[in-house]
């Protein structure tokens, strides 16, 4: 996501409104429904089953749904991983240098901003590796990622996304998504980039 998200930082204030496809219908909240499912909101997308059934499918569909060929992304297959105020926060550095900062996005503010760059630039990010840690319904990983702008082409960026996911007895939702980028003075450690993926 980083040469992305740098184009997306850069010009954080500039993006254009762009919504996914109407293809999957809204989740209705359901009067039995418990208390754990509650996530879900009128306004929220119903989400693929095979997407939040676990948390290799989980993190496979959110490298999944931003990577393709220049074009529109399936925005409401995005939105539908994340659970209500969950949060995109993006460490930016100043191409002068200079003291980092945060940017910090709701999957829509993403949306809305990565809309206009996807449908004229190619754009492909996979994981590399994996470190997880879990503790009752919550997961911490820390999954290392490679981008390209071709899906067999050069690599051009490198990071690692600090995710966090929470099951609420049905399915997996992501709370958070915080990455930096490798750079100068601040390459990916050997340790993330082993794998604790089975």
């Amino acid at each position: 996501m980083l040469r992305l998200r740098t184009v997306l930082l850069d010009g954080l204030l500039v993006g254009v409104a762009l919504h996914g496809f109407a293809r999957r219908g809204i989740a209705q909240e359901k009067k039995d429904a418990p208390a754990a499912s509650t996530q879900t909101t009128a306004a929220t997308p119903v989400a693929n089953p095979k997407d939040v059934q676990g948390l290799d499918a989980m993190v496979a569909a959110i490298y999944d749904v931003i990577s393709g060929p220049p074009g529109a992304r399936d925005w409401n297959r995005f939105n539908s991983l994340f659970a209500k105020d969950a949060r995109l926060i993006a460490v930016r550095v100043p191409k002068e240098g200079g003291k980092p900062d945060l940017a910090v996005m709701t999957p829509a503010d993403y949306a809305t901003r990565g809309g206009k760059y996807f449908l004229e630039h190619g754009f492909f990010e996979h994981e590399l590796s994996r470190k997880t840690d879990s503790y009752g319904a919550m997961t911490h990983i820390y999954s290392t990622y490679e981008s390209r702008e071709t899906k067999d082409g050069k690599p051009i960026d490198r990071g690692i996304n600090s995710m966090e996911f929470f099951f609420d007895g049905q399915r997996w939702w992501c709370v958070e998504i915080y990455w930096d980028a490798e750079r100068p003075g601040n390459p990916i450690p050997e340790k993330y980039l082993g794998s604790d993926k089975k």
